[in-house]
């Protein structure tokens, strides 16, 4: 799928906003589901604030929660070069085929081609290319069964740059959600992380049909938008599965006029990706760079529950393209004013 584009894109300008630092949530709240809620109707243009396990009451009897149940693998890894000793700190992006990974390295100027980086029990790898957006290649050479298993004992949760604090042993499970089940992601889908196995229980004891589909997130989420006129940015491409269950339950909420409600913007761009036509979808696997910005026709979303996201930001944009920017604005602003905890470990909207 290609990235969408507009006659008249809006400016980069148009998405910025100053957050104050304080309210830029550095820990999880102490229980998933207690944070806050913003309730944003378009409709009646109403700005309400809850508890986010009052999402209860906005989803009924035969409309669909959709989530992404992608799993974060520990990315983040510590390794010294070979021979100088110096700390060298990789960033694990995504595993091109068997040992052979796309890794970020910092600092990435005392890298180079041929050079071995030296990690905890007797991992090693070599640095076997460049890549265009100022990567490297490397392939990992290790004595153990599985890789994973490695990173698992000695990777860190990737917590994203605005969180300005070591990793804690608890981000392993906070920076997770309660149904993470296909490990490929190096960033959260954060709306997710906010709901219990509690809380999926009662609503679907209420009816609610709750489907899945996997969007691996990569460091793309977290790229920052470079020019002014946004049509001219371009999404990395980041692999996406939509089962033909989660299909089947989408388009029987459609069909029947039930609410579909993405839980973050990756579950939608998934959701939107796969859209052959007004209110329907079909099973879909692949690579998406699908981009969302003002003005966009959601085909299959009626509904978007989303974390607070950085100004200028791609995820800004798609927020601003569900609910009108005016209207995102004005919630925005209001949350500021109320002390809403914002990003990844921040509180929740519901824009309906």
């Amino acid at each position: 799928m290609f990235s969408v584009t507009h006659d008249k894109s809006p400016r980069l300008s148009e998405f910025d906003l100053d957050i104050p630092e304080s309210l830029i949530a550095q820990h999880p709240a102490p229980q998933r589901d207690q944070c806050r809620l913003m309730v944003v109707k378009r409709k009646t243009q109403t700005i309400g604030s809850h508890r986010f396990d009052q999402i209860i009451d906005y989803l009924h009897d035969g409309d669909v929660l959709i989530l992404n149940d992608t799993q974060v693998f520990p990315a983040r890894l510590s390794a010294t070069k070979e021979r100088t000793g110096s700390h060298i700190e990789i960033f694990l992006l995504r595993e091109l085929e068997n040992d052979l990974w796309e890794v970020l390295v910092k600092p990435s100027r005392k890298v180079r081609v041929g050079n071995t980086l030296e990690l905890s029990d007797g991992v090693r790898c070599e640095v076997v290319d460049h890549t265009l957006d100022g990567g490297r290649i490397v392939r990992f050479q290790y004595q153990s069964k599985s890789f994973y298993d490695f990173l698992e004992r000695h990777g860190e949760s990737p917590l994203p740059p605005y969180i300005r604090r070591d990793v804690e042993p608890n981000d392993k499970e906070a920076y997770q959600t309660v149904f993470a089940k296909h490990r490929g992601a190096v960033a959260a889908p954060t709306a997710g992380l906010h709901f219990t196995r509690a809380l999926l229980a009662d609503l679907a004891d209420q009816g609610v049909k709750i489907g899945y589909l996997t969007l691996h997130v990569g460091l793309g989420t977290f790229k920052p938008v470079r020019v002014e006129n946004v049509a001219r940015h371009h999404m990395d491409a980041e692999y996406y599965h939509v089962s033909q269950a989660t299909a089947d339950l989408v388009n029987q909420a459609r069909t029947n006029g039930n609410q579909v409600v993405a839980v973050g913007t990756t579950a939608t761009r998934a959701l939107e990706t796969v859209a052959f036509r007004q209110s329907q979808i079909t099973r879909g696997e692949g690579w998406t760079d699908k981009f969302i910005y003002p003005p966009y026709n959601f085909k299959i979303v009626t509904g978007l529950l989303t974390n607070f996201h950085q100004p200028k930001s791609t995820l800004i944009m798609l927020a601003a393209a569900f609910a009108g920017k005016s209207l995102l604005f004005k919630s925005y602003r209001q949350a500021i004013r109320e002390q809403y905890q914002f990003y990844s470990y921040g509180d929740a909207m519901l824009v309906l």
